[in-house]
């Protein structure tokens, strides 16, 4: 994917470009049919006839707004895909995509056709025959019939009959109504909406805020007031959401399905669609977001060989991946696009690409995250407590580690059998001596976040409780535990994970991490930045731990500093002061500011 690569992805048609170059590839894995699309290997917990169509469907949140925008690089794919619903919505072709039942993936590929009825129906639905449209309307009609998941699904099914709406099919109103009541259920306040009481994540951008804005576009005419309120939710989420970028236009790596990857910028799109300015984020910054984090994605090693995205975040990666992550799942970013709708003159287009700083430190207790950067604006750090999370992979990980950054993306436990699997970084582990289970944070009794710092009570096993204090400094925490444990555990305290060496380019391009190690620190430091971790209280040694290969979400490689202990049945108090920095600095000391929180705790 060299040439996505070169792309410089400043305007309308360089956007276009890069949507051209992303699909074509594609078009050799569609099916004789055209109506599935298969780009590869590994499964998911649905059919691969479902995975097929899904893979299909995703590419169409790329073309449904090029076809709006009069886009003329759609011409060389919009054939094949219409080629592709007209079999897949006809049961008697051997590609169709088959009746639904309750809960079914189907209905999440819906939702794309049904903004094609809304914003593009002289191509969606007028270049088919009566007869084509009648099976389109059947097929997608089946998403009234069936029961779906109370969360941000139920977009799907709005999108399904507003669609239906515009192109004068019959539309299940009172479905609609239900459906709309619902997501304002969901909305708790500053912007936010959340799918589960205790999951806060970007499905609140990707999902609600997304098709929400989508609605407004569609029906302001006819549901002023409701449209209303979307978009003013969307003005009052957009200052705190630009909190989780950083200059380079990196998002925060936490929660799940993350393998949507450059969907985080989705959100910026559809505001732009929507014709949204926010108040204090003009369209040039708006447009900036959009643009850096997608030039960020497209220079990672995010393609396989053929021109595909593959599951994973930073590079190809199952082991992270969610249950409903199927080979064509990650082409839901394709929504990044979204942009395309909107002509040239649009002031979206017009606009110079400008940068953003959001402040250095912001507490948004709506999403449980107090995040703070440097003031280059080089890294964000996010700091957590009270997010929880079950259903999933590895939700632990994506939703528990002590703190987040854009520089130094999570890691992910293999097995919990030793520190090297475990890659326990930003998380202390706990293990009752002579055991070989670690365990790490898994919900809270209790926490607390302010302006200053993140507080929470938590039990990694029975017999074990621990009450932990965080307090940022810059690019500095400080960290406190006062362990009660009724037998003798051991413990090891990990920083962030640091890229280790060459994976994947060239075998001479090296870039080995410095690595220190004694009885009062660890530290690593290379050309991706450092990490080091410092003990100050009650830990009897530090260590470079050279983490299972494909367990960080960034890099396939790497090292991650730790301070170990072995601590007594009772009470146990252990502070350390944790750094993490994106450029080249070198930290030998903790910083007197630092030491003084430090003995404050």
């Amino acid at each position: 994917m060299n040439e996505v690569r070169k792309n410089p992805l400043r305007t309308r048609r360089d956007m276009a470009r890069a949507a051209v170059q992303m699909i074509r590839p594609l078009v050799a894995c569609l099916t004789p049919g055209r109506a599935r699309m298969i780009v590869g290997e590994g499964s998911a917990h649905y059919p691969e006839d479902v995975a097929g169509m899904e893979g299909f469907s995703r590419v169409l949140w790329a073309l449904v707004p090029m076809l709006a925008g009069r886009c003329e690089e759609a011409e060389e794919f919009w054939p094949l895909w219409r080629e592709g619903i007209i079999h897949g919505t006809d049961p008697d072709h051997p590609e169709y995509w088959g009746d639904i039942g309750d809960y079914d993936q189907r209905m999440v590929e819906m939702a794309v056709m049904g903004t094609g009825l809304c914003f593009a129906p002289d191509r969606f639905y007028d270049e088919l025959t009566a007869p084509e449209q009648d099976r389109l309307y059947r097929w997608l009609n089946q998403i009234n019939l069936h029961d779906m998941p109370k969360n941000n699904w139920r977009f799907f099914r709005i999108l399904v009959n507003i669609g239906f709406l515009k192109v004068g099919r019959p539309v299940d109103v009172e479905r609609l109504k239900e459906d709309l009541d619902l997501m304002e259920s969901h909305y708790v306040g500053d912007g936010w909406y959340f799918d589960a009481p205790t999951k806060r994540d970007y499905y609140t951008i990707w999902g609600f805020h997304f098709y929400s804005l989508v609605y407004a576009a569609a029906m302001a005419d006819r549901d002023a007031e409701r449209c209303r309120r979307f978009v003013e939710r969307a003005r009052l989420i957009a200052p705190r959401f630009a909190c989780w970028f950083d200059r380079e236009g990196r998002a925060l790596p936490y929660g799940r399905s993350l393998t949507y990857r450059f969907c985080q910028g989705s959100f910026f799109a559809a505001m732009a669609f929507a014709g949204v300015e926010a108040e204090d984020i003009a369209w040039g910054e708006m447009k900036g977001f959009l643009l850096r984090n997608l030039r960020w994605w497209l220079g990672m090693p995010i393609f396989d060989r053929g021109g595909a995205l593959t599951v994973g975040y930073g590079y190809p990666n199952l082991c992270v991946a969610e249950g409903y992550n199927a080979p064509g799942s990650p082409y839901w970013g394709m929504k990044a696009f979204f942009a395309l709708a909107l002509p040239e003159d649009h002031p979206f287009w017009r606009a110079e690409e400008a940068p953003y700083t959001p402040p250095e430190k912001f507490l948004d207790q709506q999403v449980r995250l107090l995040l703070t950067r440097d003031r280059e604006n080089r890294q964000v750090v996010a700091y957590t407590a009270g997010n929880h999370a079950w259903e999933h992979t590895h939700e632990d990980e994506k939703y528990e580690k002590f703190a987040y950054s854009t520089q130094f993306a999570f890691s992910a436990v293999k097995e919990a059998t030793t520190l090297q699997k475990g890659a326990y970084d930003s998380m202390l582990a706990v293990k009752r001596a002579g055991k070989c289970l670690w365990h790490e944070r898994s919900g809270c009794d209790a926490f607390q976040l302010t302006d200053e710092r993140v507080s929470f009570v938590w039990r990694p096993l029975e017999g074990v409780r621990i009450d932990t204090v965080i307090v940022p400094v810059g690019m500095w925490h400080v960290r406190r535990h006062v362990i009660q444990a009724d037998f003798e555990i051991e413990i090891a305290e990990g920083a962030f994970a640091v890229k280790k060496d060459w994976a994947g380019a060239r075998p001479c391009d090296r870039i080995a991490s410095a690595l220190t190690q004694g009885p009062d620190r660890a530290t690593a430091h290379g050309q991706y930045g450092t990490s080091a971790i410092f003990a100050l209280k009650g830990y009897e040694t530090g260590e470079v731990i050279h983490a299972e290969p494909n367990t960080n979400l960034m890099h396939p490689r790497t090292v991650i500093p730790m301070l170990r202990s072995r601590l007594p049945a009772g009470e146990s108090v252990l502070i350390c002061a944790v750094f993490s920095d994106a450029g080249d600095c070198v930290v030998e000391s903790v910083p007197q500011e630092v030491l003084s929180i430090a003995e404050s705790l």
